[in-house]
C-alpha cells in the first residue's frame, strides 16, 4: 500500500470507526507499562493515541462499517473500552510484579523505613522499589517493548473485531489470573535475595545465643544491607531477562484469553 492510500484510507473514515478504534487504545496510556508513565506530559500521550488509532483504523476497520446509531455506538465503546482495558491491565501486571520485587526486598533489607515520593506512580515508594521499576521500563525500551506492545494490541482486532462482543466471563477471569500472577512473579524473581536475607537472619539469631553481649540490631542491620545489595547485584540481571521473557508471555496470554473471549 503506497502512503497516498493510506492517506486515503485515513481520509475516508468516519468520526464513529475513530472514535471506537480509539476507544480500545486508550487504556493503554493509563495502564499498560511505558506509555502510562507519569513522566509523560497528558498532551502527548494524546497525540500519540490520536496518531496509533488513525493508523489502526483502517485495519481494523476493513469490511467493516461502523453504526450510525448513537446508542449502539455507545454500547460498542464501552466494550472496546473493556477489552482495551483486560489487554492494558495484563502488560500492567508484569511491570507490577517486577516492582513487588523491589518492594519486598526493601520490607526484608529495611529500606521500607525511608520511603519517599514516586514521582513515576505519584505513590510512596522505597529505594528497591522505585529501582525495579526503573530497571523494568528500561528493560521495556531496550527489547524494543512499546513495539511489542502495539503488535500485540493491533492483533487484538484479529481476535475481538470491532463489531463484535466478547465473551465478558472469559475476560475477567484472563484478568484475575494476570492480578494472581504478581505476587508469583515476585517471588520467582526475588526467591534468591530473600533466601540469602532470611539465611542472614538466622545467623545472627545463633550468634546472639551464643554471644547476648552483642548489639545484633546494631550489627545486622547494616550486614544485611551489604548482604542485600551483593545479591542484587548477582541477581539482577538474571531477573532482566525473566522479565523480557514475561513480557511477551503476558502479550500472548493476554492474546489467547481475547480469543477465548471472542
Amino acid at each position: 500500500m503506497t502512503p497516498a492510500q493510506t492517506i486515503q484510507e485515513i481520509t475516508d473514515l468516519s468520526p464513529a470507526a475513530f472514535l471506537l478504534v480509539l476507544a480500545r487504545i486508550s487504556p493503554l496510556f493509563i495502564l499498560a507499562p511505558l506509555f502510562s508513565a507519569g513522566t509523560i506530559p497528558g498532551r502527548v500521550k494524546g497525540i500519540i493515541a490520536v496518531a496509533l488509532a488513525l493508523g489502526m483504523a483502517p485495519v481494523a476497520m476493513a469490511g467493516t462499517v461502523a453504526p450510525t446509531d448513537p446508542v449502539a455506538l455507545l454500547e460498542l465503546m464501552l466494550k472496546e473500552i473493556v477489552v482495551g482495558t483486560a489487554f492494558a491491565f495484563a502488560l500492567a501486571c508484569v511491570l507490577a510484579g517486577f516492582q513487588a520485587v523491589g518492594a519486598l526486598l526493601d520490607i526484608q533489607i529495611g529500606f521500607a523505613f525511608g520511603a519517599q515520593l514516586d514521582p513515576m506512580t505519584g505513590t510512596q515508594g522505597a529505594v528497591l522499589g522505585k529501582l525495579y521499576a526503573l530497571v523494568g521500563v528500561a528493560i521495556l525500551v531496550a527489547i524494543n517493548g512499546d513495539a511489542v506492545i502495539i503488535s500485540g494490541l493491533a492483533r487484538t482486532y484479529d481476535l475481538v473485531p470491532l463489531l463484535e462482543f466478547p465473551d465478558l466471563r472469559a475476560m475477567v477471569s484472563g484478568t484475575f489470573s494476570a492480578f494472581a500472577g504478581i505476587l508469583v512473579a515476585a517471588l520467582q524473581v526475588g526467591a534468591p535475595v530473600l533466601l540469602t536475607l532470611l539465611l542472614t537472619d538466622a545467623a545472627f539469631a545463633m550468634v546472639s545465643r551464643v554471644v547476648p553481649q552483642m548489639n545484633v540490631f546494631a550489627v545486622g542491620f547494616p550486614a544485611k544491607v551489604i548482604v542485600g545489595m551483593l545479591m542484587i547485584v548477582v541477581t539482577l540481571p538474571f531477573a532482566a531477562g525473566w522479565f523480557g521473557d514475561r513480557l511477551t508471555s503476558s502479550v500472548a496470554a493476554a492474546l489467547q484469553t481475547l480469543k477465548v473471549a471472542g
